[in-house]
């Protein structure tokens, strides 16, 4: 069937979605198989939602649901193992609970469970569907026939010729190491991906400690992966003090500032993106 619109929840003031408030949407067919979509944002700026892939699932394309977009994107997985594929060149990725994947716009891209339970990810994409890098640029990009999921042509030659493969790849694996680290005060901020549409990074508050008052340059969203922060939101009309848990994602847009604080005695983690720059 034809692919249905993805919801597009948008914000005129901060406020916190949570698993019992967010959008739910379904898309696929029996062709490039189904996928369960929370949607937490979808703006003019900022997309992003969270995935999910049962036991056993997967997602590919068809005619009328084709995966490859006008976008960056960044894959982080919060719960599972799952393989990112591109479809045109073979390259595959194993991405492990706290892994991001990144990749730009003309990338096709499949995904499937690669795990024993579910998998869940939190998908940032940008520009998002509401300018047209989603379905309606897809249906203009020629289809690809013949998907593959494996490279062959690095048999006989890994780890030989690594430099060969790695410099042609589209999708790019992202552990803790692989971070790009600031200090922001007393907040840890590992870059994730900073392009000139997108930055998401995780974002660590150890007990007690809190943030400057900070303004990015578009929308964000601050999803909560470990503990609970506090959210000062000081222009907001409606409350301007928000709990915020682990689960929970934090809406901030444009032109609002916010101010993070860790009231616990736990460290708190979270993954910021903002779009299209990052701090204003």
């Amino acid at each position: 069937m034809a692919r249905r619109a993805t919801p597009r929840p948008v914000y005129d003031e901060p406020g916190v979605v949570t698993p019992t408030n967010v959008t739910r949407h379904l898309w696929g067919d029996a062709e490039s198989g189904y996928v369960g979509d929370e949607v937490l944002l979808s703006t003019d700026k900022l997309h992003a939602l969270i995935f999910t892939l049962p036991p056993g699932g997967r997602f590919g394309h068809s005619t009328d649901n084709r995966t490859v977009f006008a976008a960056d994107e960044v894959y982080v997985v919060l719960e599972g193992t799952i393989a990112v594929i591109d479809p045109a060149h073979g390259q595959v990725v194993k991405a492990n609970a706290g892994d991001g994947v990144f990749f730009r716009r003309d990338t096709w891209h499949h995904g499937v469970n690669w795990g024993t339970g579910p998998v869940r990810v939190l998908e940032f994409f940008s520009p998002p569907p509401a300018t047209g890098a989603s379905s309606a640029y897809a249906k203009t990009v020629p289809y690809l026939e013949s998907p593959a999921h494996a490279d062959g042509s690095v048999l006989g030659h890994w780890p030989m010729q690594r430099s060969t493969w790695e410099d042609k790849d589209t999708l790019h694996l992202v552990r803790e190491q692989d971070l790009r680290w600031r200090a922001e005060g007393d907040v840890q901020v590992g870059l994730l991906c900073s392009t000139e549409h997108l930055t998401v990074a995780e974002v660590t508050v150890l007990p007690g400690q809190s943030s400057a008052t900070r303004r990015h340059d578009g929308d964000a969203l601050l999803h909560i992966t470990e503990g609970e922060l506090h959210v000062h939101t000081p222009d907001a009309e409606n409350a301007t003090w928000w709990r915020v848990r682990a689960g929970d994602s934090m809406v901030v847009p444009d032109g609002f500032a916010y101010r993070i604080v860790n009231q616990s005695d736990a460290p708190a983690r979270a993954i910021s993106g903002s779009a299209p720059g990052y701090l204003a």
